[in-house]
Parts: C-alpha cells; structure tokens; sequence
C-alpha cells in the first residue's frame, strides 16, 4: 500500500510539474501570444511552444483544457496516450485498493449484506464513476459527444470479462474430465478439448441465469427503437431506470440472503443423500429382495434388517442406534454432521414423538423412501416390479446433486477468524477511502484524455473506451479471476466463474442505471443500438451457455474468445456501414 502511495504522489508531483514548466520563446513567428506583462503585449512577448498544442481538441484556440484547472492536458497522440496509460494505471490502483478493502470487511463481517452489497457494488465503483463523468462536464452537446466514453466502457467491461477472461478462466482451471466432471488437482490430458476442462456447481448457473435475465433494462430503453420510432425515448429511458432500479434492489437482496438459501439446500441434499444411502445398504444386505413380488416392500425382509439395528433387542431403534448405523455407513464424502443426520431421520420416521422408531413406523419411513427414488427415477433401465436398480440410481443422482452445490465442507477459514479486527477494520477503511478518492479524482482526467486521443487520431471514442478502459477499471478482479481459477478445484472455479458472472449483472444494473440516469437528468438522446446488441448477444450467449451446463470442456473457451472480435466488428459494421448509431 504505502508504494502505491508513492506511486501516486510521484505522478502527481510530475503532473504539477509539468503544467508549471511550459516552454517558451521569444520569436513573434507564432500567434500564441501571452503578455509578459512589461511591453503590454507587445514587441517582447512569452509564447507556447506550438508543438506541444498542435491539434484539435479546441481547434480555434489550439490549447486545451486542464483537468481541475492544475493537471495536464495535450493535444497530440502520444501525448494522450501518455495520459491514458498514467490515468489507467491509477484507476487500476483504485479498484486495487477497493477490491482489497472489500475482502478484509468480508473476512470481518462475513457474507450476508458486506458479500451480497457491498463487494458488488464497491466492484463496480470505478467503472460507474467513469459512466458519471462522462457525460456531467460541459454541455449538454459535450457531453452527448463524450458519453460514448461511457458506453464503451459499460460494453466493453461486460465484453472483456464474459469472453477474453472467461475463456482464460477455462485455459488456466482445466482438469481432466471424468464422467462429465473434473477431478480436483488432476490435469494430465493436456489441451485435449473434449477431455479437458472445469466444472462448476449449480449456484454458478444460477448466477448465470440472473446475469440474463440483467438484460431486461436494455430491451426497456431500446424498445422505441426496435418499433422504429422517434418518439418516447426519453420516457423509454426513464421507465428503464426505474426497471434497472427495481431489478439492482432485487438482486442486492438475493445476495444477501443468497447464502442462507445456499446452506438450506446444501443440508437438504445431505439428508436425501443419507436416504438414498440407508437404502442401497438396505439393499446390499437384503439378501431375499427388499421388495416382493407386486413391487411393496418386504416386510420379513425389512423386520430382520430392523433386528440387525436393534441392538438391544427392545424392539424400537433409539437415536445410538440410528447413529451407529449412519456411522457404519462411511458417508465422509458429504462432509457429513452424524447427529444432525439422525436427528432429522429420527424426525421423519418417528410419527409417535417419543424419540423412538418402532417397526411399523420403520417400514411406513422405508415405504414413503422407496416410493420418492421410485418417483425421482422416471425410468429404470431394467423393467419389473421388484428390481432395485433405481436405488443405484437415486443414489447416484443425490450424490450428483451434493456435488453441484459446491458443498467441500467446511467452514475452517470462518472458524480461524481474524487476528486482529479492529486494525483490520481500520485498514479495510483506509483500502476502501483511497480506493475511492482516487478513482473520483482520475476518472474526470482519464475521459478527458479518452476524448483528446480520439480527437487527435480520429479514432472513435468508443472504441478506446472499449478496448482500453475496462483493461485499467477490471484488471484487479480480471487477474484475481485468474489465479483463483488456476487452483483447479470445482470450488474455486465455481466462485471464479460466479465473480465474472456477478461482476457482468452490476455492470448492467449498477452501471447502466448510472448511465441511463445520466441521459435522462441532462437530456442527452439514446442512441447506442449496436452497442446494446453487442452486449445483449454476448450476455445471452454466455448467459445460457453458463446455466445450461455445469461442466465446460476446453472446446468450451475457443466460444468465449471469438465473440470479443466478432463484438468489435459488429458495432464497426453497423455504426459506420449502416449507420445506426
């Protein structure tokens, strides 16, 4: 932090430096005139070195306007793009300092409302901060020219994240997969494409769907468009703001609760996975057939088994016994709490309330199992009333179903705790102020440059916007994406995937409410089709392709990495052949 720190006051020291060191000379060969304040402007006379403001940002004076009235500013390209690398390079720190500050408060408060609130929407800080600028300064007609800047950034963030990283995600996390799933820390295939890749839980194709269903705003606000008419766009905006509003709520307070609900399921699993696992070792050690001849359970059978269990022969199963049996059974793989798994089995089949399960209530618990892996299985693979193949079955799929929530057990890293919360706490402030200052200081500055380079080369603004802003505002998560996912675990990929995922929906609820509030208070016009299409293709592409399946072969990344050209040449099509912007 503290070299950082440096960093940013070494830059800045330079800037100031740099406005207050302007060469002059004493030639009268040039109109850039300024009075030295002896001859009155005449004769003698302090000049701009002309070279410096050769171009066209103001293209009747020459001179360009300074960020804060202090920092610099130049006409030429390299000099733009010299401010574009400083400025990006802070805005990097930025999100740096806010992505650090987001995970120390998390490791002090844990999920819930700093997880599921804060972490999104402090994510999304810098790129909404660059939306904001960009279209406050100047004119209305200005700004119309410089929300562009906005725009690309938003699509260009959503872009870069869904298919560059995406696919990087896929490359760096691949392991070997085995019955369409990969095996943690085991990659000896290579880059074999099909028998390659990563594998998600289900919660990651949740977040997928949701990042989908973000898109909703923008078919909103485009609708006058799609009818082809002139009319209604800024009503169309303001009714998309409010849609983006709803929408931003609604999700903030999905996250919140979101791990809450994820616990539910994950014990809900467990418990039905414990079913189905007393069930096939019912039926291991039935050895006459579980069920009779019409398909009902075998009562002789299902009373000797419950012998087997009885202990101490009273004929009721006390909850020791019950724990003896679950504990025979060996279920470490579901990172399983035994007291807790006989407690609800005792629940579901002790009907009488006295903490006993007699034989009848036994066979009615056995019975009602039976008839659920019965009903779950819609068709087993060998006909007849009284085959038991569908326990296999049942049991295969409730072990799937565990694995797909993502459940590795443990809560080790929660029950460590932090060392120190209250320095902790100070730091994560301190992380989470800079973070801020700096990305509300540049971000004016950065435009600024965007639009000299843009005026200097002819380069629309949008796609500078587009290819270089997201790298400095994404480039903290992009590469923490990375590393997480070179762990190759199903856990981390799962969280990787869902942080990109996440991170896409803000840029489309958080971000484009900012933008969409920022066309409607300054009355600037819609006018951004083919950038809408751009992202509503690749959100879409992605969105279903990520909540459809939960495994990814490496063929997989090859999609992702195509669709960010293809985006770029699209809006180049239809902006400058068809001309729909």
């Amino acid at each position: 932090m503290a070299h950082n720190i440096l960093i940013i006051v070494a830059i800045f020291s330079t800037f100031t430096a740099a406005t207050a060191g302007r060469l002059i000379t004493t030639t009268n060969s040039s109109s850039d005139i300024v009075n030295d304040g002896v001859h009155g402007g005449y004769g003698g006379v302090l000049r701009l070195n002309p070279f410096l403001f050769s171009s066209s940002s103001t293209e009747e004076s020459g001179i360009c306007e300074q960020s804060y009235g202090f920092l610099p500013c130049t006409t030429t390209v390299f000099g733009n793009l010299f401010l574009i690398l400083v400025y990006g390079y802070l805005m990097f720190i930025a999100a740096t300092y806010l992505s650090a500050g987001s995970e120390l408060m998390l490791e002090i408060l844990g999920p819930g409302i700093v997880g599921g609130l804060f972490l999104p929407v402090l994510g999304a800080l810098p790129d909404a901060m660059l939306i904001l600028v960009s279209g406050l300064s100047g004119s209305p007609e200005t700004a119309q020219e410089q929300v562009s800047v906005g725009m690309g950034l938003l699509a260009g963030s959503t872009v870069m994240l869904l298919t560059v990283i995406w696919g990087t995600c896929i490359i760096v996390g691949k392991c070997d997969l085995q019955n369409s799933i990969a095996i943690d820390n085991q990659d000896t295939k290579g880059f074999n494409l099909i028998g390659s890749g990563v594998s998600t839980d289900i919660w990651t194709s949740y977040s997928a769907m949701i990042m989908a269903v973000s898109l909703l705003p923008f078919i909103v606000v485009q609708f006058p468009q799609i009818m082809h008419s002139t009319s209604g766009r800024h009503v169309a905006v303001l009714i998309g703001l409010i849609v983006t509003i709803c929408l931003l709520i609604a999700y903030c307070v999905y996250q919140v609760y979101q791990p809450n609900i994820q616990k539910r399921r994950i014990a809900f699993a467990k418990h039905k996975h414990v079913r189905s696992r007393i069930l096939n070792y019912l039926k291991t050690n039935a050895y006459e057939g579980l069920l009779d001849d019409k398909g009902h359970p075998n009562r002789e059978v299902l009373f000797r088994l419950f012998n087997s269990v009885d202990v101490n022969g009273d004929k009721h199963l006390s909850q020791a016994e019950l724990r003896a049996l679950v504990v025979g059974m060996q279920l470490n793989d579901i990172n399983l709490n035994e007291d807790d798994a006989v407690l609800k089995v005792m629940k579901e089949f002790d009907t009488s309330g006295n903490d006993e399960i007699d034989f009848e209530e036994f066979v009615s618990g056995i019975t009602k199992w039976i008839d659920e892996a019965k009903s779950t299985i819609l068709a087993s693979h060998v006909s007849g009333p009284d085959t038991t193949n569908y326990f296999h079955d049942y049991y295969e799929e409730t072990k799937r179903e565990h694995y797909l929530l993502g459940d590795e057990g443990g809560d080790h890293d929660e029950e460590n705790g932090v060392k120190d919360p209250q320095w902790t706490t100070i730091k994560a402030l301190l992380f989470l102020l800079l973070g801020t200052i700096v990305a509300a200081l540049f971000a004016d500055p950065l435009v600024d440059a965007v639009g000299g380079f843009s005026s200097a080369t002819n380069i629309p603004s949008f796609f500078i916007s587009f290819i270089v802003l997201p790298i400095a505002t994404n480039s903290s998560e992009s590469v923490s994406a990375i590393i997480f996912a070179s762990r190759k675990k199903q856990r981390s990929a799962s969280l990787t995937f869902s942080e990109l995922y996440g991170s896409a929906t803000m840029n489309n609820l958080l971000c484009l409410s900012v933008f969409l509030g920022l066309v409607y208070v300054r009355g600037l016009t819609w006018d951004f089709t083919s950038e809408v299409l751009v992202i509503v293709i690749v959100c879409i592409v992605m969105g279903v392709f990520g909540s459809l399946r939960t495994t990814f072969p490496l063929w997989t990344c090859f999609i992702a990495f195509v669709l960010y050209p293809f985006s770029l040449v699209l809006v180049y099509i239809l902006d400058y052949w068809y001309g729909w912007s």
